[in-house]
């Protein structure tokens, strides 16, 4: 390494998938990358803001599919920051939701190594919104929750069922090969009909999203061959989607004035 670079990593949230949803400041670091290291959930488009000589390294992780475990992953940014500089670390979405960014943020700590954290648009939020429906609405919920459905073991994460108990928006990470099993415990918390959607490949030319209910959806994912990765969103606010009956929520005077200007 050249004596007047110095080793430094930059943690950078790549968006939900459209190359046009990453930051500016992130951008801005992928241009003065040495080295970037890239998970499967990043497109590649944005990989070209990166200087034609700088290294691109494929760590990416699937479900079942690992290139490269956690610690290996921690192990070379530390490696690539010493021997060529600036590391910038790209992660789909944001990098401290369900990224594992802060395991990679303190292991570089523990070698003095600087981090600087460029947040991403997490698609916990960016995808119901790309399909009009909020992830909170006056009037029909209070808060949103954002829940991974599996766990670090495999297992299905407990919050799911604390989670369908609520009035709050559930929207779940990592939860399609669970579907069945998070709406069956939905429906045993008395919400078979409320509305459910899941987006696959959101933000992306090949985006697919189903709307359904809970007692429906499990199926309907499976007809329309919808896999992993994707998000689920449980709630009132996926009545809010165009293609639903939106009109029946404006206020009466509304519907008024568009029936005279019709």
């Amino acid at each position: 390494m050249s004596k007047s670079k110095k080793a430094r990593i930059t943690l950078v949230g790549a968006g939900p998938g459209d190359p046009d949803l990453i930051t500016m400041k992130g951008v801005k670091a992928l241009r003065q990358a040495d080295v970037v290291l890239y998970d499967a959930l990043v497109n590649e488009e944005i990989l070209e803001e990166a200087p034609a000589e700088a290294l691109r390294i494929f760590v990416g992780k699937r479900a079942g599919k690992h290139s490269h475990k956690q610690a290996e992953i921690n192990l070379l940014l530390v490696q690539y920051a010493y021997n060529y500089g600036h590391v910038v670390r790209l992660k789909g979405g944001d990098p401290f939701v369900f990224g594992r960014g802060h395991e990679e943020l303190t292991y570089a700590n523990s070698f003095d190594i600087p981090v600087t954290v460029v947040p991403g648009i997490s698609s916990c939020i960016a995808l119901p919104e790309l399909q009009g429906v909020p992830p909170t609405r006056r009037g029909m919920n209070e808060s949103f929750w954002v829940l991974t459905g599996t766990t670090r073991h495999g297992s299905l994460s407990e919050d799911v069922a604390v989670a369908a108990k609520s009035s709050a928006t559930a929207i779940i990470l990592m939860g399609m090969r669970k579907i069945s099993q998070i709406m069956t415990l939905f429906a045993e918390a008395g919400k078979a009909e409320t509305p459910v959607m899941v987006i696959q490949n959101g933000s992306l030319p090949n985006e697919k999203c189903i709307i359904g209910t809970v007692s429906t959806i499990a199926d309907l994912v499976k007809e329309a061959k919808l896999s992993s990765p994707g998000i689920i969103v449980v709630g009132e606010v996926v009545h809010l989607h165009p293609s639903l009956a939106v009109a029946a929520l404006l206020p009466e005077e509304q519907h008024r004035s568009l029936r005279k200007s019709a």
